[in-house]
């Protein structure tokens, strides 16, 4: 039997319900606002460093900031308008960065990279998409450039679709509506990295994704449909889903002849590639009880939160909202306020009720071994937190902490409230000296 007919995952993990009531929701346009916020700092490694200066003229997609040295990624225009200066604000993931505010005149000119041939060379595709600023979609917002020079051998390019989190039904919705763009990145992706098997992972409960992809492949590269499980979506275990390869610790996919890269970061591809587009708007999932108008809107880069949820709060009161969270329930952030903005890596805003939160009261640990089994990188999560509690970050190491990927899934099955994925966090900062 081949592989792409059966249903792979990985060991341990968990279900969680699925709540993905938009993923029949058509992705629309959001309303773009007057003033836009685009941060410098919309991906891992150095924030990028401004070409533009207050009162200068900018089309849609030209370049607002070049790449730091080092890891960095470039920054480009989401409309056409005016610089109106730098400021600093919070941003979805903690802390703050330095943004560039843009005034949009309403036209929207475009500002477009001279488009590359179908079979452009590895060294053309790898060079567009560093010129093009395209970071990892998914959430990690690694350098897509980085990662297609990797230097182990690459003979498997992975796609991932899997889009394990509750909620969150965008990537869904491109690989439905998107589906040959996505498959042409994917090649394109496969060919920067000298892969000679490209592979769409997606979950089997996305069906009509699967169908459309495998159409649209038409042989060109193997659609794999992967058993409902959460965390499939993350690398280690999607890698493993798709190849049996286990990735050591402390390694990453180039260690075992694999590199991993988004649906929408594929598309992302695509379009720089294929049209000489910088990635200036992404499709989000907004979602939750707390607003009128659920669905998949593709929005700018630089939108306040806020103007999201005016433009999605519909007749509903603001007291309806009891919390804020960008990016899934189980690994995004919640919000103190709205002022952070739509980054490349924003993949859902979710306004969550007040019967949608769960607010239990923490008791001490049963010994039930729930965390330990569901685990899906096999760390001790419990013992873990009983060193940070200890304060001692070094059996807290010895234990493997640095292995976890905070994933949830340990808080998620506990059935005494402990803040396991909290510990961990915790842990690992304390190991980085930045805290006690």
């Amino acid at each position: 039997m081949p592989l792409s007919a059966l249903f792979k995952t990985f060991r341990h993990g968990t279900h969680p319900p699925a709540r993905k009531d938009t993923a029949g929701a058509v992705v629309s346009e959001l309303p773009v606002p007057g003033e836009l916020f685009v941060s410098l700092g919309q991906h891992i490694g150095a924030p990028a460093k401004a070409v533009v200066a207050a009162g200068d003229r900018v089309l849609e997609g030209q370049l607002l900031a070049e790449p730091a040295p080092g890891l960095s990624a470039a920054v480009h225009s989401p409309v056409s308008g005016t610089v109106k200066g730098v400021v600093k604000l919070p941003v979805a993931s903690g802390g703050s960065a330095e943004h560039i505010v843009v005034e949009n005149d309403g036209r929207y000119e475009k500002s477009l990279l001279p488009p590359l041939p179908e079979d452009a060379s590895p060294s053309e595709i790898v060079g567009r998409v560093r010129e093009a600023g395209i970071v990892g979609m998914g959430g990690a917002g690694f350098p897509t450039a980085v990662k297609l020079t990797p230097k182990e051998k690459i003979d498997t390019l992975i796609v991932n679709g899997a889009e394990c989190e509750p909620y969150i039904t965008c990537d869904c919705r491109v690989m439905q509506e998107s589906a040959e763009e996505v498959v042409r990145g994917a090649l394109l992706l496969a060919r920067a990295v000298g892969a000679s098997r490209t592979v769409i992972a997606v979950e089997k409960n996305k069906p009509e994704a699967v169908a459309a992809l495998r159409a649209a492949a038409e042989g060109r590269a193997e659609v794999l449909a992967l058993r409902v499980k959460y965390p499939q979506g993350a690398e280690k275990q999607l890698i493993y889903a798709a190849t049996g390869r286990r990735v050591p610790a402390g390694g990453l996919p180039s260690a075992v002849g694999c590199v991993v890269d988004n649906a929408q970061t594929a598309l992302a591809v695509a379009r720089a590639v294929l049209h000489g587009e910088a990635p200036v708007s992404r499709v989000i999932t907004v979602a939750g009880g707390g607003v009128e108008k659920r669905g998949n809107f593709r929005v700018r880069v630089g939108t306040p939160f806020s103007f999201v949820y005016e433009c999605v709060r519909g007749d509903k009161p603001e007291t309806l909202t009891d919390k804020v969270i960008s990016g899934g329930p189980m690994m995004g952030t919640a919000q103190a306020d709205l002022s952070a903005c739509c980054t490349k890596t924003t993949s859902a805003l979710l306004f969550l009720s007040h019967d949608e939160i769960s607010v239990a009261e923490t008791t001490d640990c049963i010994n039930c071994g729930r965390c330990l089994r569901s685990c899906p990188m096999f760390l001790p999560p419990r013992e873990i937190e009983r060193a940070v509690l200890s304060k001692d970050a070094e059996r807290a190491r010895t234990l493997g902490v640095e292995a976890c990927m905070e994933c949830g899934v340990c808080s998620y099955v506990c059935p005494a409230k402990r803040p396991l994925v909290q510990a961990m966090r915790l842990a690992k900062r304390q190991l980085k000296g930045g805290g006690k």
